[in-house]
């Protein structure tokens, strides 16, 4: 299976964990996994929207920069908790080059050889973006607002 589900309780909150293979097939299928089953399922369309920008961009950039060289897995744990969605994707790929997240500044299209946004999306919509690499696994936290659909 490309991509699968753990359910994992966590005190108060609910932690879901999802495993997908750093392969850009295993992550669009994994993504549309990840956002037919809670805790996205019932978040608000603009916050749902936002989320998918930012874990497409995130998983993606796992799957070209830390995989290049080859495949292999990414933990993706989710927990919904007083009006936000909080996000940990562990890879064991390479690391961030200096040991520190990309910039984000928005820069000229012209001057991007392809695409190029992302980082700067990331930044703009997460709080608390934070990379470590802890015993050879990438390790990037952030938290996305989430009301729940209705309310």
């Amino acid at each position: 299976m490309l991509a699968e589900r753990l359910a994992v309780p966590v005190m108060a909150a609910t932690e879901v964990r999802f495993r997908l293979l750093a392969e850009a097939g295993a992550v669009r299928d994994g993504l549309r996994l990840i956002f037919a089953e809670e805790p996205l399922l019932s978040m608000s369309g603009d916050d749902r929207g936002n989320a998918e920008i930012v874990l497409a961009e995130v998983l993606n950039n796992v799957v070209e920069h830390a995989h290049a060289a080859g495949s292999g897995p990414i933990l993706l744990v989710l927990s919904l908790d007083e009006g936000f969605l909080h996000c940990r994707v562990e890879d064991e790929g390479t690391p961030m080059p200096g040991g520190e997240l990309p910039g984000g500044h928005p820069v000229d299209p012209a001057d991007l050889p392809e695409g190029g946004f992302g980082w700067h999306l990331i930044r703009l919509l997460c709080h608390g973006l934070r990379y470590e690499r802890i015993g050879g696994r990438n390790c990037l936290s952030f938290s996305l607002p989430a009301e729940r659909s209705g309310g």
